[in-house]
């Protein structure tokens, strides 16, 4: 079930907050690099972790699949006999500065005693297990929970009294959903606007430090809810319904989650992780795409991404304007991946999401090898994000 809350004061009336959502302006605009993903000007002199270009490194990941055992099966592609192995020589270079890799025992040492949640969809998997994997160099953790599908799970580390959660919200908000563990639909997902998930909000007093994301769950046929009535849904079978956008209801649950965080007198450090796109060349997960190129793109070379660019800047100006909300307190940190993501075609699972998917007898000889071009190959590019973490904390 969802949870109910007090909204924050001053609420705005139901039509003044359509009207604003509809025309809700995106940030202050930046140099545009062409495919919409601003870029920070040569010569600018300054310290830009979320702009800059991936760059070849000859040291190679941080750890392997040999090393870790928390890479869960479809992100363990060299595993699964993905035979090029080039996607794990990149390093992602800033414009203006380096990013030191994540340091795994300072990390334990600052955060002992503290509770660490990641909160979203199946990316925040993805990158949990990358985060579990620089962790268990150091220590190796012991899982405390699961629920019964293994979604949302939660880990210890008992020498520094350090917990990990995965919590899985993945609209954030209240969210029925009829999938079977195939990811079948037998009917149309129904989201709750106006309330929020509760697997995340009944926890969240006992996070410390949150990293929480949504996005491409709102592209999925879906009904929408608002004080218990139906108010519209997206490409849904009822065609009298009213036809809702996706940018509308992305920026609507993303509303009301930040509304929660700026009003909560409990006051965790809060990551908001942006948009991670998919690379489906050819067709989309269920038509034949794939992505099997070898190499990152250049900026100016992901060609054009106007859906994904909306989405980004929705959520970063429902970012804005969280930040603003809460009053210069500092807890709202926004980590900005999409243009590393973006740049990175290379280093997804692809038809590698399943064990030797070109074997003999294998998916490809029933025509039936199904690329995986949003999740990411472990190791790989997700490991710069917590690269990036770590040095937003050192400056803190």
């Amino acid at each position: 079930m969802g949870m109910e809350y007090e909204p924050a004061p001053a609420q705005k009336k139901p039509a003044e907050e359509a009207a604003e959502l509809a025309v809700t302006a995106p940030p202050a605009q930046e140099a545009d690099g062409g495919d919409g993903v601003p870029v920070t000007p040569n010569g600018a002199g300054r310290c830009d972790l979320f702009h800059g270009e991936w760059v070849h490194d000859s040291t190679g990941p941080a750890y392997t699949n040999a090393t870790c055992r928390f890479i869960e099966t479809p992100q363990n592609c060299m595993s699964n006999g993905r035979p090029d192995d080039g996607y794990l020589y990149w390093k992602w270079k800033p414009y203006g500065c380096d990013v030191p890799r994540f340091e795994s025992k300072t990390f334990l040492e600052d955060m002992r005693g503290k509770h660490w949640a990641l909160v979203g969809d199946s990316i925040l998997r993805n990158h949990v297990q990358s985060l579990l994997c620089l962790l268990s160099k150091v220590e190796d953790p012991t899982e405390v929970y699961h629920d019964k599908t293994y979604q949302s799970r939660r880990w210890h580390f008992p020498s520094h009294n350090f917990t990990l959660s995965l919590v899985w919200a993945p609209f954030l908000v209240k969210a029925e959903i009829f999938e079977d563990e195939n990811g079948v639909s037998s009917a149309e997902p129904r989201l709750t606007f106006d309330v929020l998930d509760a697997t995340w909000v009944s926890q969240w007093a006992s996070f410390d430090y949150v990293i929480i994301s949504t996005g491409q769950w709102f592209f999925k046929k879906a009904v929408y809810l608002e004080h218990g009535a139906v108010i519209g849904c997206h490409f849904c079978q009822d065609k009298s319904l009213k036809e809702v956008s996706i940018d509308y209801s992305f920026r609507r649950g993303l509303r009301e989650a930040f509304r929660f965080i700026t009003a909560s007198p409990h006051r965790p450090v809060v990551f908001y992780r942006t948009w991670s796109p998919s690379h489906f060349e050819g067709g989309e997960w269920f038509s034949g795409g794939r992505c099997d190129r070898k190499a990152p793109f250049k900026p100016r070379e992901a060609g054009d991404r106007a859906l994904d660019n909306l989405m980004w800047r929705v959520e970063r100006a429902e970012f804005a304007k969280a930040a603003a909300d809460d009053g210069g307190a500092g807890r709202l940190r926004l980590l900005d991946t999409y243009e590393m993501s973006l740049q990175r075609p290379d280093a997804h699972a692809g038809p590698y999401r399943t064990y030797q998917p070109f074997a003999k007898g294998g998916g490809a000889a029933a025509g039936k090898v199904q690329n995986d071009c949003l999740h990411w190959c472990l190791p790989g590019p997700i490991e710069a994000w917590n690269d990036i973490i770590m040095r937003i904390l050192a400056e803190d």
